[in-house]
């Protein structure tokens, strides 16, 4: 290794040799990319060394990126965050896996290399490797030996394993459905992939509905689980009540009832299901809704073409419409009045309504004005003003649930449980559950098709996707056999080679790839097709994680025995976006690859789950200029800041609109963090992006603010030079996992320490505690570890001078434990920096000597790395801390001559009693200039008569 002469202390102070390359990165403004290569390589190294069965383990995952080609905020504040996990917890001895792969599959990737007209593949390869540098930038330590990308067929071989496991379950298989169709990228959209304005999450087209053969995972077949596991997230914090809420909204787990309707036309009677929450309301159904897709809807649409044009319009209706179409030729039974039968007068119209989801129970519901405030404004629309009331008031409601005016007219839907009234015949005076349950009960027993159901708004996953880029199905269709699986050893099916100019070819290429697609059964051996679909790319992220704890398995997913070395991964980290889809499907396949008994059951306390911890981050947002005249987002070039504090458009001269907003392209807001690490640093950057915002809040990005950051440097920089400095002075040694006898110095007395001593180890001890709650169990509070290092930085940069000016050479006098102490400071003060400013934590690190041969090595003894070193741990046990808590609180004490008061002075309070109390008082007024101002200047302390000492050592009276 080359070393060189540098200055990294003030002028004056002893020269030292470091390697050359700190020389370059240790100001933090050169791009830090050789100084982290250089910790990363020797992180491994030692990890090779020290990986062994008896050291436990922790798996911290943070969610792998679509290879875009380039990094944004999002990434650097995601990867930071569990950069500082990950090496916090193999600083307290964990065998921490961190890998990283790349989600390389999808559509992005497939419009980008069709508009640039090259392979999919190379403007893939192309991305990653720009990322995998940018990342390398950012002094995020990686296990990348794990490394991966989804788009090989080394891993996608794997996939279509799965897929093959589903199949032979019956948990993956193909039907007719209604899907969501992306016209613009001409693909089919699974639900959560289309907002709720009907919009492609991708390409922002208005999804189209089509009926297709599809390929679907029985996703509802763990439901129960899914739903009910979430309780065990929910448990000590481990997953956010936001993530969770929005699962259970997703899952949408109904207890009801289905219930048959018969409806009448002309010529027949239909039965038609429901299912409902409220069986108590069934008094008061006032008609039937169906949904545009219902198999009668569709047969009277034959006969009827005003009805065919209410079903062409309705794409132009907005969501929420309450428009209807009554079907003339229709009614409805109602189950609980037994005249309808004999009475057509008492039978319900039928509607046909586009808030009726074509896919919840049978596309069919019943309408209670009085009790859904739903139906009761798609009554109104109608027309309609009688509404059925069937439920009142226990009285237990609170005021806005007031439903009548004051005439009693009813103005909206009571939709509170209550009493129900004597419109519901023998059930009057129930309560609404009680009585749910008994109607129930009671159209079972007569035989009218009523049963207790529990009702989901899951739906099976849609895995079929109509474009090139994905996870061929590894599915073959023959004339003779029918469907037939792909063998496993004639896996992986690999994607055909493409013409890389497609021009504006749309709908999918492999049905084009005519060889690829031909193929002969392997049953039957006669001629037969490929499946020309491929895979949603969620199927590959929803077991990915499982594949880094065995990532060059040739023949399985995994093996058990990695499975049972990590378990599952301790800490997840990712965006909150993710909530549904992935986390959802996540949780399905490790559910599933467990009943397979892929994965053990490691504790029969613990539901099988596969993040014990999810952290979610906010979004990164960045100051946006827009123009006030139409609305226009405008590029940072349109704008002047001749004023810093007033901008103005260049072009009208008028003030801009400045908005915070998510940073994107369209917006012209983004921040490009490589040209902000090659301008501040790495470790500024990190630093920065973790203390302007706790990290589940939204960061409002604002760069001027990083020279706080830089500042703050400076000062760890001024600490580390004052105890370089005077470790090379001292006679005694410092190791770093042994810290000064603390316990024993406090047991010989306070009078050993001054004040300033006892205040940096309380303020040591407090931070090192917080910080390791922190990083353990509190990382949503992840900024306040940057504000504590802060704070002892500025509490050890204040005892510089002191400490340099000072250097007592016998280490038995109290005041050379005060160096000890700072020495000891600085210790914790860098081992608690280097999971979040690595870079500057190790360099600072290895400037200073442990030992008085160290120092005078030349070239000098290299100690070892930072991250080979114990995370502190508190040094002085609770009763120690109770002890010089109780001596840091101090009283007045007043002091008298001849009877009048001159002065008063803080003073610690005495460990003595009687003669021993007084002579401690009265040593630390002396103690005190204005005592010895008092005492020993205006009078003469020698020749007093007689010191009083009462109330404790509050007064204090000297007669001279």
């Amino acid at each position: 290794m080359r070393y060189t002469l540098i200055r990294c202390a003030p002028k004056g102070s002893p020269k030292r040799y470091l390697p050359a390359f700190y020389a370059r990165n240790f100001s933090q403004t050169a791009v830090p990319g050789e100084g982290h290569e250089y910790g990363y390589q020797t992180r491994q190294g030692a990890e090779r060394e020290l990986r062994g069965p008896k050291k436990p383990k922790a798996y911290v995952l943070s969610m792998f990126p679509y290879p875009s080609g380039a990094l944004h905020m999002g990434h650097v504040r995601v990867y930071t965050i569990s950069d500082a996990l990950s090496r916090y917890h193999r600083m307290k001895g964990y065998d921490v896996l961190h890998p990283m792969g790349w989600d390389a599959f999808g559509l992005p990737a497939e419009n980008a290399a069709m508009e640039r007209g090259i392979d999919p593949r190379k403007w893939t390869l192309d991305n990653i490797r720009r990322m995998k540098q940018q990342l390398k930038q950012m002094g995020v330590e990686f296990d990348w030996d794990r490394e991966f990308m989804t788009c090989s067929p080394q891993f996608y071989k794997h996939t279509q394993r799965l897929f093959l496991k589903l199949y032979k379950k019956g948990l993956a298989y193909q039907d007719d459905a209604m899907v969501n169709w992306d016209p613009v990228d001409k693909t089919v959209l699974a639900n959560e992939q289309v907002d709720s304005n009907g919009i492609s999450w991708r390409s922002g087209a208005k999804v189209e509905q089509r009926r297709l053969k599809q390929w679907f995972f029985r996703i509802t077949a763990f439901a129960e689980s899914l739903y009910k596991d979430l309780d065990f997230l929910a448990k000590d914090g481990h997953w956010p009540n936001r993530v969770l809420s929005m699962q259970r909204h997703w899952l949408g787990r109904s207890s009801g009832a289905k219930i048959t309707f018969e409806v009448y036309d002309q010529q027949r009677v239909t039965p038609v299901e429901i299912f409902t929450t409220r069986p108590d309301t069934l008094f008061g159904v006032q008609y039937l809704a169906l949904s545009t897709k219902h198999p009668l809807v569709l047969k009277a649409a034959q006969s009827s073409r005003e009805l065919r044009n209410f079903l062409a319009a309705i794409s132009d209706l907005p969501d929420d419409t309450k428009k209807g179409f009554r079907l003339t030729g229709l009614s409805a039974a109602n189950p609980v009045d037994h005249t309808v039968n004999r009475d057509a007068h008492h039978r319900l119209p039928v509607f046909v309504a586009p808030y009726v989801v074509n896919d919840y129970g049978e596309g069919a519901v019943m309408g209670v004005p009085a009790h859904d405030e739903r139906d009761f404004e798609f009554w109104h629309e109608q027309g309609e003003t009688n509404i059925r009331r069937v439920i009142e008031s226990t009285g237990t409601e609170s005021p806005d649930e007031g439903d009548k005016n004051s005439d009693g007219a009813q103005h909206r839907a009571f939709t509170a449980r209550g009493v129900l009234n004597d419109r519901c015949g023998k059930y009057q005076g129930l309560l609404s559950d009680v009585a749910a349950t008994q109607i129930v009960k009671d159209l079972q027993l007569q035989n009218r098709s009523a049963r207790p159901l529990i009702s989901w708004r899951l739906r099976d996953w849609l895995v079929s996707r109509q474009r090139y880029w994905g996870t061929p199905i590894p599915i073959i269709h023959c004339p003779q056999c029918g469907v037939v699986p792909v063998p496993e050893d004639q896996l992986p099916v690999e994607l055909p080679v493409l013409e890389e100019d497609r021009g504006s070819q749309t709908g999918n290429p492999l049905e084009k790839a005519a060889d690829w697609v031909k193929t002969s059964c392997p049953n039957c051996h006669g001629p037969a097709s490929r499946d020309t679909d491929t895979m949603d790319t969620f199927v590959d992220s929803s077991w990915y994680y499982l594949r880094f704890m065995d990532p060059h398995n040739d023949t399985e997913l995994f093996s058990l025995r990695a499975v049972a070395e990590y378990k599952a991964v301790d800490a997840y980290v990712g965006g909150v976006e993710h909530a549904i889809l992935h986390l959802l499907y996540s949780r399905f396949i490790y559910k599933f690859l467990s009943t397979e008994g892929l994965i053990p059951q490691f504790t029969s306390k613990a539901p099988q789950e596969p993040f014990r911890t999810l952290y979610t981050q906010g979004m990164v947002r960045a100051r946006t200029f827009s123009d006030p005249s139409d609305g226009r987002f405008l590029r940072p070039n349109e704008i002047s800041h001749a004023d810093t504090t007033n901008p103005l458009i260049k072009s009208s001269g008028k003030k801009p609109l400045i908005t915070w907003e998510k940073m994107s392209k369209s917006k012209h807001n983004g921040v490009d963090p490589i040209s902000c690490i090659e301008k501040y640093g790495s470790d500024a950057t990190r630093a920065h992006i973790l203390f302007s915002a706790p990290i589940s809040e939204t960061l409002d990005w604002d760069e001027a603010k990083i020279t706080g950051i830089q500042r703050w440097f400076q000062r760890i920089e001024r600490v580390v030079s004052a105890a370089e400095d005077t470790l090379s002075q001292s006679p005694s040694s410092l190791d770093e996992a042994s810290p000064p006898p603390f316990s024993l110095w406090l047991r010989q007395g306070p009078s050993n320490f001054s004040d300033s001593v006892i205040d940096t180890l309380l303020t040591i001890n407090t931070t090192v505690k917080s910080i390791n709650s922190t990083l353990s169990t509190n990382i949503y509070a992840l900024n306040s570890t940057v504000s504590d290092l802060i704070k002892l930085t500025n509490h050890l940069h204040s005892q510089t001078d002191a400490i340099t000016t000072t250097l007592p050479r016998d280490p038995n006098l109290p005041a050379h434990r005060a160096v000890q102490l700072f020495h000891w400071g600085t210790s914790c003060l860098l081992r608690m920096l280097a999971p979040i400013v690595p870079a500057l934590a190790e360099n600072s690190w290895r400037r200073l000597p442990y030992s008085p041969n160290t120092a005078k090595a030349s070239p000098p003894a290299i100690t070892k790395s930072i991250f080979e070193t114990e995370f502190p741990e508190p040094v002085v046990d609770t009763r120690i801390l109770e002890k010089v808590q109780k001596l840091r609180k101090g009283f007045t004490c007043t002091v008298q001559i001849n009877g009048k008061v001159r002065f008063s002075v803080d003073v610690s309070p005495p460990e003595g009693e009687g003669k021993g109390l007084e002579e401690e008082i009265v040593g630390r007024v002396l103690g005190t200039d204005v005592g010895r101002g008092w005492l020993r200047e205006r009078n003469e302390w020698e020749k007093r008569k007689r010191v009083v000492v009462v109330k404790g050592g509050r007064l204090v009276n000297v007669v001279f």
